[in-house]
């Protein structure tokens, strides 16, 4: 038993939906593309999970996050699918593909051939397991990563509320789910081996004026050491934490977030791999020229930095998707995928972007005591990297655009002096924008409210769920 298509996607995450749609707006027939997914629904835009999905009052559901409301497009039920004759493939594994063959063989026993293949597998998180310890079937442990996760999330939120809730992790989603566990009205404790909350990104500086924000909202945290095991019940509930530092922590939940690890096992020892990922040039496209790869799995050309990365961010897989359906579809008028690195994240009353490097020297600037701060990486006398806390539209497009222009610094100080008005200069200052590739472009979030729920909020009340609420909704109103 078998079918043939045009176009196969393998993966149903946010990459996945944004290739559809490009497929869509660039004229594909009936019948020609299929999308195999292991997710029993249609995509829809991942960072709700840890953001409207988990608030306490009217939380975020499908299907009112299905891509592409992210970037403020049209919503793809799965009624979307079927008007334009594409085939969801839901709820199924695909167990073994051969490139060479252009072949995919799913769980089912199904075999689906394909011309051309675009892999939009993702991450899944990392378990506990794999670091020597073991826990991750208990009832009230739990990870983030896709909506059956979320799921489970919620109703173990839900069943301890004035519980103690712990957190396994100082990254994203450690941040994230933290922020919304305290509104959920926990006790939030967390764990992770760094020095600081988001070691990767983060100065110093920076990590510790939200890590006082959130020790503000209750929030604790124990650095520089990590889970050694867990205390049990009778039922198997975690009933509490045991650090290696000699620390015990009741728990009446854990969430973990310690790390994601591309889904690249299909196409091991076929197609070339780097930086963990599936390698791939400017247009997607990998060592197989009729397989392409996006979104966490690909390994791709970042120009404005010069080498090869795999790039852990929504905004990248999207765009990323785009890129690669028009190099299939008009590959003698695509040229390479010219993206500036961006990551952003919205918790409590905060909100930062940032984008390029964080390589070189660092200026901070701005009032680390109120709402607006920042900071520009410098590099080999060059600005490669910017980041912004409480910004506007303006001054995020301005950071944005300043970063991709790489304008060169010759005195530090002076550009601490200048602040944000030193990438506010530059933008002006600067022509006007090329045009860029499908896929290219800053990043910077102006979408416009994607729920109804967001929009109808209500009125600020001293209440922290209420205030919380009506901010995410009213006053960010973006993913």
């Amino acid at each position: 038993m078998g079918r043939a298509f045009v176009y196969v996607i393998v993966g149903g995450g946010v990459a996945a939906g944004y290739a559809a749609h490009e497929f869509v707006k660039r004229g594909v027939s009936q019948g020609e593309l299929c999308i195999i997914s292991e997710e029993p629904v249609a995509p829809y835009e991942r960072p709700a999970l840890s953001k409207g999905y988990l608030l306490p009052e009217a939380p975020a559901r499908l299907p009112s996050f299905h891509c592409c409301v992210g970037t403020n497009e049209e919503r793809l039920a799965p009624k979307w699918y079927k008007e334009h004759g594409i085939e969801l493939i839901l709820g199924t594994r695909v167990k073994s593909a051969d490139v060479r063959r252009k072949t995919l063989l799913t769980a089912t026993g199904e075999t689906i051939s394909y011309k051309y293949l675009i892999v939009a597998t993702g991450a899944r998180a990392l378990k506990l397991e794999e670091f020597g310890v073991n826990g991750s079937d208990a009832a009230n442990v739990c990870y983030l990563r896709d909506l059956a996760d979320a799921d489970r999330l919620v109703n173990v939120m839900q069943s301890c509320s004035g519980g103690n809730a712990i957190v396994i992790g100082g990254g994203y989603i450690g941040m994230e789910c933290a922020a919304s566990l305290v509104i959920n009205k926990l006790n939030v404790t967390m764990v992770f081996p760094e020095a600081q909350c988001m070691a990767r990104l983060f100065t110093p500086k920076i990590a510790s004026y939200y890590e006082d924000f959130y020790q503000s909202k209750g929030v604790k945290f124990i650095k520089g050491t990590v889970l050694a095991s867990f205390d049990f019940n009778a039922d198997g509930k975690v009933t509490a934490v045991n650090l290696r530092d000699g620390n015990k922590l009741p728990a009446d939940m854990v969430v973990i977030g310690i790390g994601i690890r591309p889904n690249t096992s299909l196409f091991e020892g076929q197609l070339t791999m780097e930086k963990g990922g599936i390698k791939v040039n400017g247009k997607m496209q990998s060592s197989n020229s009729f397989v392409y790869a996006i979104g966490d799995v690909a390994a791709f050309p970042v120009k404005v930095v010069g080498e090869t990365r795999r790039l852990e961010h929504v905004d990248s897989a999207r765009k990323a998707a785009r890129h690669a359906v028009a190099a299939i579809k008009e590959p003698e008028k695509t040229g390479e995928f010219d993206y500036l690195p961006f990551f952003y994240s919205r918790v409590f009353t905060l909100s930062w972007q940032f984008y390029g490097d964080n390589a070189g020297e660092v200026v901070h600037f701005g009032d680390f005591s109120g709402n607006t701060f920042g900071a520009y990486w410098i590099h080999k006398g060059h600005l490669v990297g910017s980041f912004l806390e409480g910004g506007t539209k303006e001054q995020y497009e301005a950071i944005a655009q300043a970063t991709r222009l790489k304008p060169k610094v010759e005195d530090l100080a002076v550009v601490e002096t200048q602040g944000l008005e030193f990438a506010l200069s530059v933008s002006e200052k600067a022509p006007s924008p090329r045009p860029t590739d499908v896929g290219g472009g800053s990043g910077v979030i102006v979408e416009k409210p994607l729920y109804a729920w967001h929009a109808t909020a209500g009125v600020i009340v001293a209440a922290s769920v209420a205030a919380f609420a009506y901010w995410y909704g009213r006053r960010r109103r973006r993913w």
